[in-house]
């Protein structure tokens, strides 16, 4: 069973939310967060990437940024543009983009849910970038960024959500990317037992995104207890900050592929090598959206081909039977010689959310080949998590992004 409690949120004025908040951390290089920063001096990427705040050759892991990230949240909560609700609360953050809306409930996670698989993952973490949230979250006494959970729909929780968007709003804007977001405080006590009721009484939760987040926050909620060995376990540090979406109102966008070079196939070569696996038609110079499991579009020197999987069991398990691993099975192990996509350099990974034009874009910048594909689904996301297994990197890619700074979790 989970346990999902309120918590009193240091949160923006409200004139200020929509300048405040921002994409997440690790959506922008330094570069590109200096950028936002410097058209919006108020966003919270001061506090996310604290690096932008020094000289560009700054190690952004020096203990001076940290502290930068930690003088600048006090500063804030000081001069009155973040304030902090009076008792513990639940919030509804609603995103709307492309006409298509998701409802969150925004609450504190437990860190022994985690630690005991009650919160199921379906993605690997890599150590450094844990050690940096690791060391941010411990120098703010504060977790910045919200994890992205999500929870087999549930009817009770529905309507409740219903309710409370029929009262006023504390924030609604829509960013510069034209995604609307909107956020409700729950704060009667009838409201909060119900929904913790509720909660108490789903046994599984799942990590959609922010998997270095979430894996941060719980080290940092250890690292605490092994600080207090008397802890009573109600201490804000053993709950992170989450924002908690039903599957049904999620949308994952495909996570298409660039390689480099083409280990030294001509286009011929390489179609005539993959003839027995996939059923192959020429599809021209229009760039190949998948629309179909099983189905890939390949791209190479001006020309589009379709790609179909042919043979593939049914009985492969959840893991191997998703398309980024029939890819990388099929084609990009063997063929291309790519064994360990997280850490080879020849490969690259493009969201959906850019455009197959920009896939195009790449692979024709490096002389290489792309691979459009069919987005995994949530389906798949919950059996795979369901069944202790993780995908291969870069499975998935939701949208929209949840926006840091809208609430934080201070303990």
């Amino acid at each position: 069973m989970s346990t999902i409690r309120p918590f009193r949120a240091v949160r923006p004025k409200a004139e200020l939310a929509a300048s405040i908040a921002a994409l997440p951390y690790d959506v922008y290089s330094t570069s590109e967060a200096r950028e936002v920063i410097a058209e919006e001096p108020l966003s919270f990427l001061r506090i996310d990437r604290p690096e932008t705040q020094f000289p560009e050759n700054t190690d952004p892991y020096s203990d001076i940024v940290y502290k930068k990230a930690r003088e600048i949240l006090d500063g804030m909560i000081a001069d009155g543009s973040f304030i902090q609700d009076e008792n513990p609360c639940f919030y509804i953050y609603a995103l709307t983009m492309d006409g298509r809306t998701q409802n969150g409930i925004v609450g504190c996670a437990s860190v022994d849910d985690y630690l005991n698989h009650v919160i199921l993952r379906h993605e690997n973490t890599l150590e450094e970038k844990e050690t940096d949230r690791i060391r941010h979250v411990s120098a703010c006494s504060a977790q910045t960024g919200p994890i992205f959970l999500t929870y087999r729909p549930r009817t009770e929780l529905k309507k409740i959500i219903a309710s409370v968007k029929r009262s006023p709003c504390l924030y609604d804007f829509t960013a510069s990317d034209q995604v609307r977001h909107q956020v409700w405080r729950i704060d009667q006590k009838s409201e909060i037992e119900n929904i913790s009721h509720i909660f108490s009484d789903i046994s599984r939760l799942y990590i959609a995104d922010g998997h270095h987040r979430a894996a941060s926050a719980v080290k940092a909620g250890l690292r605490k207890r092994a600080e207090n060995p008397d802890f009573s376990g109600d201490e804000e540090y053993n709950y992170f900050l989450s924002v908690l979406f039903p599957s049904d109102e999620l949308h994952i966008y495909d996570y298409n592929r660039c390689v480099l070079d083409m280990n030294g196939y001509t286009t011929e070569s390489f179609l005539d090598k993959i003839k027995n696996e996939f059923d192959i038609a020429l599809s021209g110079q229009k760039p190949f959206r998948p629309s179909r499991k099983g189905e890939f579009g390949f791209y190479c020197s001006g020309v589009w081909y379709r790609l179909c999987a042919e043979n593939v069991p049914d009985d492969v398990g959840p893991v191997k039977s998703l398309d980024v691993s029939i890819l990388q099975d099929r084609i990009l192990g063997p063929v291309f010689g790519i064994r360990n996509p997280k850490s080879d350099p020849r490969i690259r990974f493009v969201g959906g959310i850019r455009g197959l034009e920009a896939l195009k874009k790449m692979a024709d910048s490096y002389g290489g080949a792309a691979f459009s594909m069919y987005p995994t689904s949530m389906e798949e996301l919950l059996a795979v998590a369901d069944a202790g297994m993780l995908m291969p990197p870069k499975s998935t890619w939701f949208e929209p992004k949840l926006r840091s700074g809208l609430f934080i979790h201070r303990f």
